[in-house]
């Protein structure tokens, strides 16, 4: 598969030494632009499969161009690539619609891997964030359980099925695919189980339902692959 990418990031040198590592690994990068003043024009000219972006930016900054571009395609996978660790970077981007927060100290052939895993469909964090994420996601689920021990209690059977999908790291593609239902009523089950565990991504979900073991169900296993 060529991987089209739209590269924004106000770092010149960084910029063009990622540009070239991308395309020595048979990425093409479609633009590479230092800030994200004219992101929607780019997308809807060069219709990248997916955008790298900066989270630190003069002018605009990565939430704020995060912001527009899912506001005009909220399909696009968007990846935020930042030196920042911060938590609330983390899970605001994610919060935003980021399908990925990765860092720029990572390995270029583990960077290549993570965008291909998303554009498929996952959902990919730094491996050295993870327990930041976990931090925020029990933070939150330990302040439900004051009302409800078991967070998972008010999910419906179909809901639990999709939640372990989730964990798995499965678009709503996929688990359409795995249920025999369409993509729509997969995203109107993805909303309803957000708002019944009181997060806001399908990533704080999938992590919820990993810390806490989210049985699988019975229904997924078995059905013929």
């Amino acid at each position: 598969m060529n991987l089209r990418v739209l590269l924004i990031d106000d770092h010149t040198l960084f910029r063009v030494g990622l540009e070239g590592l991308l395309e020595s690994r048979g990425i093409e990068v479609v633009a590479s632009v230092g800030d994200g003043s004219n992101c929607i024009q780019l997308v809807t000219e060069l219709k990248p499969d997916i955008v790298l972006l900066d989270m630190r930016m003069p002018k605009l900054n990565g939430l704020g161009v995060l912001e527009q571009l899912k506001h005009h395609n909220s399909e696009l996978p968007v990846v935020m690539l930042t030196t920042s660790n911060d938590e609330s970077d983390l899970v605001e981007s994610l919060r935003a619609g980021a399908q990925g927060y990765l860092l720029k100290d990572m390995e270029p052939d583990e960077l290549v891997l993570a965008l291909r895993d998303i554009v498929n469909g996952k959902t990919v964090v730094a491996p050295d964030l993870a327990p930041i994420l976990a931090r925020a996601v029990s933070g939150q689920s330990e302040s439900s359980a004051v009302t409800h021990a078991n967070p998972f209690s008010h999910l419906t059977p179909r809901e639990t099925e999709i939640l372990a999908l989730l964990a798995e790291g499965q678009s709503n593609k996929a688990i359409a695919r795995n249920l025999g239902i369409s993509d729509g009523t997969v995203k109107l089950h993805v909303k309803a189980i957000l708002r019944k565990l009181g997060v806001h991504s399908r990533v704080e979900a999938a992590v919820m339902a990993v810390e806490q073991g989210i049985p699988k169900s019975p229904v997924i296993k078995g059905q013929a692959s």
